[in-house]
């Protein structure tokens, strides 16, 4: 049997980002976690998790392009730079519950396998929901292995409000994903 602290806010959003990133560090360095999956829309919560972990192996994934409109990227310029001097990893891709499952529901009106998971998972949280899809999508571009444990951080709206220690897994092997550990969440 093992015991841990689990921190759940009272208000979801960006006012948790701080202790979302205290709480993952302090759980990062007692397992021996060196891998951390940051969700990022703007960049401002990716740059404030490379600089929390530092000497840690940091991917920031961010929004596809053309999410919000057709070839926008929402990741600021100025945020990528600094993420990338301060040692992070930015990862820029379809987003695993939502590529052409989605093109499908905008067309048919139909919701396809992929967006029936991401709702099911919000039943946990969007942060949980998000937090399990970047971890599928960091493995899916190869910047975290599979064998090994990592923290993976998403938020609601704005900003880090869930943190959950995840068995990563390829998209196509997603029943593989295990969630071993959620460290923080809104309630």
């Amino acid at each position: 049997m093992m015991e841990i602290q689990s921190v759940y806010f009272l208000e979801s959003g960006s006012a948790n980002t701080e202790k979302t990133l205290e709480i993952a560090k302090k759980r990062a360095e007692e397992l021996g976690i060196k891998t951390i999956v940051v969700a990022s829309t703007s960049g401002e919560t990716g740059l404030k998790a490379v600089k929390a972990f530092a000497n840690y192996k940091v991917v920031v994934v961010t929004h596809t392009t053309g999410l919000q409109a057709p070839d926008v990227q929402e990741l600021t310029p100025q945020n990528r730079a600094k993420i990338l001097e301060n040692g992070g990893l930015i990862l820029t891709a379809t987003h695993a519950f939502g590529g052409v499952g989605r093109a499908v529901r905008r067309r048919f009106n139909t919701y396809q396998v992929d967006e029936i998971i991401a709702h099911t998972l919000r039943v946990f949280g969007q942060g949980t929901k998000v937090a399990c899809e970047i971890a599928l999508m960091a493995a899916d571009a190869g910047l975290i292995r599979t064998d090994e444990e990592i923290i993976s951080i998403g938020g609601t709206a704005k900003g880090a409000d869930t943190a959950l220690v995840v068995k990563p897994a390829h998209t196509h092997d997603f029943f593989e994903l295990k969630v071993k550990e959620v460290l923080c969440k809104p309630r």
